[in-house]
């Protein structure tokens, strides 16, 4: 039997980390994005202030409406969520007796909080996937109550493996439907295994290293995607292995691909909260704790099983994919999908309610094992008794959050599955999706940019015929000879939106409209989202975009004068406009996001404060103050681990 306490530790550790990074990410980008002139100002989504706890809880629950109470506006309201969200976070990084169920539950309430007025510039993945990772974590976490001495207890429990059991099945529910959905979305990239050709150039946020990748042989990139599919679809169902060695390989596995991603593309903390959720599956052992040998035999059928279950993965691989290796002229490996879309279809229907059988036995054999677990310890009866207790009221947990996550899981994965779910549990599933415990996922459903990476350009000028300039981004491509950024962990919201309008339209972004409005305006905390104003003096007169599509230069290229891309002019995205325009006072009136005067400052302590410290720290680059906070608490850390020792 496995200890899983140092596990425990690094989890809630990692968890703290995401949690800084996310709110130190959000804080620099709040003004220009959610303040009284910001682009979607987030006092229009709070709604009423909440009298009751019933009003509170009303709609979307956010702790925004209490701030009447205290004398803060909406937007010091998110300063102040944002910088108690630092500091408890900070803390838990610093301290163990920091990271318990007050802390983990005070940061995940004040991240829902901020999502429920974040509108489309949190509607992201990774978002609520940190909202359910941060509710199973206050599951996880200890209670850290100060009792006497006789009647303290560890801070770890023989319940810890039901609920890091949680968060494995939270990762195996992200892996399996981001595959899955490749498929069932049809798209002909993942069909084909060329999705990788065109990925690295049309990714959001590119990294210089996706520049290079991109230039690897179309039969590697084809082999990539096998990879892919073999990561996110097959060793998933490892996690639930009885084999230790199976769990560490299938961790393995994870984090090579996380890396991978990591390297290549800008996703904020997506992967490092992957990386997070991969932990569980790791024991004390391979955190260098010494475990308990295992006799000859044993340890000759773990090996025996590994291998046969590794090389089936491999030989299912290869008949699955049609793998061919070819020496002449040049040495390559063919693949291409050996199944139709009918028979994966069929695979699901036969597959999905196996993996809640799998779901439901991994559970029901980890709450016995914990039970067994107690009185085998060396607590006295009582605690003994405690401890199992414990254990029950946990299992029943962890069953209820198993039942909830079924709805959304066949939802994503294979809707025809949910029939076979009780209706009650849909039912409770409704009332409780508001605090996002439970959500449906699946990344790079389909493939965007396969004829050219489509980008906004927006463009100024003070006349219509001549002197048009382009506003250029922190990040986004835009300059052709501007180097590719390295910006994870931190999120330019903006930035990933621009992206998302180049694939439709103005008239569905509405924020879109309004952001052109905040710069015929010359709105400041707005240009600060923004890398280069080529109007610094005053506003220009009429602001228009274009839509171009962008390709990555080729290796054969010299890339004279160093250029990243190539671009060709498609269609006008935006038309003319001025800040006088019918049409546009039209949709700002709409909206109801006319220009706010700047009102005097809050008479209190704590809403000064906040303005005082948004004053002192501005809005700083985000990547730079995203890293700066993070480095601290782990220079900090550091200084603490030297003392110790």
């Amino acid at each position: 039997m496995s200890s899983c306490k140092i596990t425990k530790n690094a989890f809630l550790w990692g968890m703290a980390a995401i949690y800084l990074l996310a709110f130190s990410s959000l804080y620099v980008q709040i003004p220009g994005l959610y303040g009284d002139n910001g682009i979607l100002p987030a006092r229009l989504a709070v709604g009423k202030a909440a009298r009751s706890f019933a009003d509170l809880l009303d709609g979307h629950p956010t702790l925004l409406r209490l701030m009447p109470m205290i004398g803060l506006d909406t937007e010091t309201g998110l300063d102040l969520l944002c910088i108690l969200g630092i500091l408890i976070s900070f803390a838990a990084l610093l301290f163990q007796a920091a990271r318990d169920v007050f802390a983990f539950t005070l940061l995940w309430m004040l991240y829902l909080s901020i999502y429920q007025v974040g509108q489309t510039f949190m509607w992201f993945q990774w978002d609520i996937l940190l909202l359910e990772a941060g509710f199973l974590t206050i599951l996880v976490a200890p209670l850290n109550i100060q009792l006497p001495k006789k009647y303290r207890m560890s801070i770890h429990h023989e319940h810890d493996s039901i609920t890091l059991w949680l968060v494995k099945w939270l990762l195996f529910r992200l892996m399996f439907a981001s595959g899955v959905v490749k498929l069932t979305s049809g798209c002909p990239t993942w069909w084909g295994l060329t999705a990788l050709s065109v990925h690295f150039e049309s990714q959001c946020i590119p990294t210089p290293l996706a520049w290079y990748w991109h230039q690897f042989p179309e039969w590697f990139l084809k082999l990539s995607c096998v990879a892919t599919y073999v990561i996110e679809m097959a060793i998933p169902f490892l996690f639930f292995a009885p084999v230790r060695g199976l769990k560490i390989f299938a961790f393995y596995a994870q984090l090579l691909l996380q890396i991978l991603i990591i390297v290549t593309g800008n996703y904020n903390f997506f992967n490092l909260l992957t990386i997070v959720l991969c932990i569980p599956l790791l024991d004390d052992q391979a955190f260098g704790k010494k475990g308990r040998k295992r006799t000859r035999s044993t340890g000759l059928l773990s090996n025996i099983f590994e291998i046969v279950t590794i090389c089936y993965i491999g030989y299912q691989t290869w008949k699955l994919f049609s793998l061919q290796v070819v020496t002449s002229p040049n040495f390559s490996i063919k693949s291409e999908i050996a199944f139709s879309s009918k028979e994966f279809d069929h695979w699901l229907e036969q597959i999905v309610p196996w993996t809640i059988i799998i779901g439901c036995v991994s559970l029901g054999y980890e709450v016995l094992l914990s039970v067994l677990r107690c009185f085998i310890s060396d607590y006295s009866i009582v605690w003994k008794v405690w401890s199992a207790v414990l254990c029950l009221v946990f299992g029943v947990v962890a069953v209820a959050m198993l039942c909830i996550s079924l709805v959304p899981f066949t939802t994503g994965v294979h809707r025809p599955s949910q029939k076979l779910l009780p209706s009650d549990i849909t039912r409770i599933h409704d009332k409780t999706k508001e605090f996002h415990i439970a959500s449906s996922y699946g990344l790079f459903r389909r493939m965007t940019g396969v004829g050219g990476r489509p980008e906004v350009i927006v463009e100024g000028s003070n006349s219509m015929q001549k002197g048009w300039k382009e506003y250029e981004f922190l990040y986004k491509p835009g300059n052709l000879s501007g180097k590719l950024p390295i910006v994870a962990p931190h999120q330019p919201r903006l930035d990933w939106q621009m992206w998302f309008a180049a694939l439709g339209n103005y008239q569905h972004n509405p924020w879109f409209v309004t952001m052109v409005y905040r710069l015929l305006t010359g709105q400041e905390e707005v240009l600060e989202l923004i890398a280069k104003n080529p109007f610094p003096d005053a506003p220009p007169k009429y602001i228009r975009a274009k839509l171009y599509h962008y390709y990555y230069t080729s290796s054969s290229q010299t890339r004279s004068p160093k250029n990243w891309w190539t671009r060709k002019e498609k269609s006008e995205y935006l038309p003319v406009l001025s800040k006088d325009t019918s049409s546009l006072l039209d949709i700002i009136k709409h909206y109801k996001v006319e220009p706010v005067k700047k009102k005097p400052k809050s008479l209190t302590f704590v809403g000064n404060s906040m303005m005082w410290l948004r004053e002192k720290i501005g809005q700083p680059e985000g990547f730079i103050f995203t890293m700066s906070t993070f480095t601290a608490a782990l220079v900090i850390n550091f200084l603490s681990w030297i003392q110790i020792f």
